[in-house]
């Protein structure tokens, strides 16, 4: 079910023929919009700009880009005020994730079926630089040996940007990008390691790991557009920036309880997604049991990791069966 805010749009947004949980009208401050969502359930939210209060203060717009789910909201902007419409203004909102704008009715019915991600924005999106395309060329080369010693060969990725995220608290994101990030750097790979909105990476003690938060992610990301993978520790960040994503589930009985309370559909909104066992100590059976029961397939399971020792061939499988490798 949607939500609808609207204000000098209203007469335009009354004639969307889709199911409505909630309408109000008005003009409202940033903070009386997320007291009213933060908590509320809604599949979409069509938010028309002027029914927020100072409106043109950014201030406002990143309150709410921060503490609801920017990527279920379709931002519609006044059609006849061209600060709005500027490359400037739009450049500003796809910073703070927001991908879903636009002025008329045929644009909100098309992003409610085709939500837009970065890569349908990047054109509008000015950075300090200029963005330069180059032609990108595969070879193959040479890898760090096996484990088994045997010499190994790789193609390496182009532009991979692999997205992780805990799906129970403290389920290893921020360890497993640092592992992965080391094993891709040992086999010659160019990689580089993102946490997002945390300050994690600091107690590893490796110079090479960014911290960044997520109005300058996609920054971030533009900047180091050559390297050849990057791993993102999205923590509370949507993955709309990513090329791929994996989803990290702890399977103790209490961090399951906790995610299913939390939300009963995580499952199904997941179908498809890959899905990951995290510091798993079931049984085969018992994985296929829990498979059984989330209706869902594991993409993989990995064991309770010391991430002071050689993990190589583990993440090495782990990369395998992403593509990466």
């Amino acid at each position: 079910m949607n939500v609808i805010i609207s204000n000098k749009q209203q007469e335009l947004l009354s004639n969307l023929n889709i199911e409505v949980i909630k309408t109000i009208n008005g003009v409202f401050t940033a903070d009386e919009i997320v007291d009213m969502f933060s908590n509320f359930f809604f599949g979409r939210m069509i938010l028309d700009l002027t029914a927020i209060d100072h409106y043109q203060d950014f201030r406002n717009l990143q309150k709410i880009s921060i503490a609801l789910p920017v990527e279920k909201i379709i931002l519609v902007l006044p059609p006849d005020d061209v600060e709005c419409n500027s490359p400037a203004f739009l450049s500003k909102i796809i910073s703070m994730g927001i991908y879903n704008f636009t002025s008329d009715l045929n644009g909100i019915n098309y992003l409610l079926s085709n939500p837009n991600s970065y890569r349908d924005v990047a054109h509008l999106h000015q950075i300090e630089e200029p963005l330069v395309v180059e032609k990108q060329v595969i070879v193959t080369q040479p890898s760090a040996p096996s484990v088994d010693g045997t010499p190994s060969y790789v193609a390496p990725p182009t532009n991979v940007i692999l997205g992780i995220k805990n799906l129970t608290d403290g389920a290893g994101s921020t360890t497993l990008c640092y592992l992965m990030k080391k094993e891709l750097k040992r086999r010659g790979i160019s990689v580089l390691a993102v946490e997002v909105d945390k300050r994690d990476f600091v107690y590893l003690n490796d110079k090479e790991l960014v911290s960044t938060t997520r109005d300058e992610l996609a920054n971030v990301l533009i900047k180091n557009r050559n390297t050849q993978v990057i791993l993102v520790d999205l923590n509370a960040v949507e993955p709309t920036m990513c090329t791929d994503e994996l989803y990290l589930l702890e399977p103790s009985y209490i961090k399951l309880n906790k995610l299913m309370m939390r939300d009963r559909r995580v499952f199904e909104t997941l179908r498809g997604k890959k899905i990951m066992l995290c510091q798993n100590v079931l049984s085969s059976s018992d994985i296929a049991e829990l498979e059984y029961e989330a209706k869902t397939k594991f993409f993989f399971a990995m064991p309770v990791v010391d991430d002071r020792k050689d993990n190589g061939k583990l993440i090495g499988e782990l990369l395998q069966k992403l593509g990466i490798l």
